[in-house]
């Protein structure tokens, strides 16, 4: 097994392994000099690295997506950890197992799969339910759904985070149509199962999480309404009317044109699952910033462009109790021993003050 992960890496200890290169610059230094910054990772998590000696030895030796062995220190620098590599070596696809590599999901694939086959087999309408039996009938559908990641990092970002995703949203659609008593809840469900399913060929997840051709070209909604209107024509009865409103839960699950909805939901099904999908996609969201938040100090994370704000490290809050106030900034040096000018311990706060706000921007 691969040793050590990101999550094993100790301040101040020298640790040599191999990291998936996740992001790759070649910056200057101010002499002019090359240096690399790059983001390593694996499975566990992932880390700032930068490399300032013996740099044009080896930068143009590996690209991002390359696995590569790194002799290095874990120092922190501005809060967070960053890894200094002494020593930069590409290795083999072949001589490292991938799955040490890309985050997967903690439940047990076999285990999900037999849940979403349980959630199938419940749903009442006969239409629905062998809509949903044909796909996962398909050997190389199944194959990709259950393997899938639900996004390439905003939420669910992991190997299988497709069906996990799919799963948790199945659990709050019959919450939620046991609770709207007017809801279809076989409708709501066969929502929640197929509204992603274009992503299981959007998406690549063999060394990183990417957009293939496809994706780009397509998007998943036009993927997954082409994969619909295939398998309907082995159902020749499915009834037109119910056909169009299934479409319609997959055009419309995000909410808004301008998020890429071609329609907006027209139908109270149709707005329940947009609004489900996208509380769990945001809970997710907000459980991975906190959990790879990866500054040593402070109970907010950094600010977030999906959720459009920073988030407060709940636990962490709790366990420093009631915050305490900021510690007067110290003095500064007066020109003699023992004197202190009034003038530069106010200009001191200021200063502090400035540096405060810099640091919350």
């Amino acid at each position: 097994m691969k040793s050590p992960f990101v999550s094993e890496l100790e301040t101040g200890k020298v640790a040599t392994g191999a990291f998936l290169v996740q992001g790759k610059e070649i910056r200057q230094k101010k002499t002019g000099e090359p240096y690399l910054s790059l983001l390593l990772g694996d499975r566990t998590g992932e880390v700032d690295a930068k490399m300032w000696d013996n740099v044009a030895e080896v930068m143009n030796g590996f690209e991002s997506g390359d696995f590569v062995r790194v002799r290095g220190l874990l120092q922190i620098y501005n809060n967070r950890p960053q890894f200094t590599i002494h020593k930069l070596q590409k290795v083999a696809e072949d001589s490292v197992d991938l799955t040490d590599f890309l985050p997967a999901s903690q439940r047990d694939v076999g285990e999900m799969l037999a849940e979403l086959r349980e959630v199938v087999g419940a749903v009442g309408n006969p239409h629905l339910r062998a809509l949903l039996e044909l796909i996962l009938a398909d050997e190389e559908i199944l194959r990709r759904y259950v393997k899938a990641p639900a996004a390439k990092f905003i939420h669910h970002a992991f190997l299988g985070g497709l069906l996990e995703h799919v799963l948790s949203l199945c659990r709050m659609c019959r919450l939620a149509a046991g609770h709207y008593k007017a809801v279809d809840g076989d409708l709501l469900i066969a929502g929640a199962i197929l509204h992603d399913i274009g992503k299981i060929y959007e998406l690549s997840y063999d060394r990183g999480f990417a957009y293939t051709s496809e994706g780009q070209l397509l998007g998943h909604i036009a993927i997954g309404l082409r994969l619909i209107e295939e398998k309907l024509r082995g159902l020749p009865d499915f009834p037109p009317k119910l056909r169009a409103l299934v479409e319609h839960l997959v055009l419309s699950h995000h909410g808004a044109l301008e998020f890429g909805s071609p329609k907006v939901p027209l139908f109270p099904e149709a707005l329940l699952l947009h609004c489900l999908d996208d509380l769990d996609a945001k809970l997710e969201c907000m459980r991975r910033l906190i959990d790879n938040d990866r500054q040593v100090e402070g109970h907010w994370t950094p600010y977030n462009q999906q959720l459009e704000r920073v988030v407060l490290k709940k636990l962490k809050y709790l366990a420093e109790g009631l915050p305490q106030q900021a510690a007067p900034p110290p003095e500064a040096p007066s020109r003699e021993p023992g004197v202190h000018s009034p003038f530069a311990d106010k200009l001191g706060r200021a200063l502090q003050k400035r540096e405060d706000q810099v640091d919350d921007a």
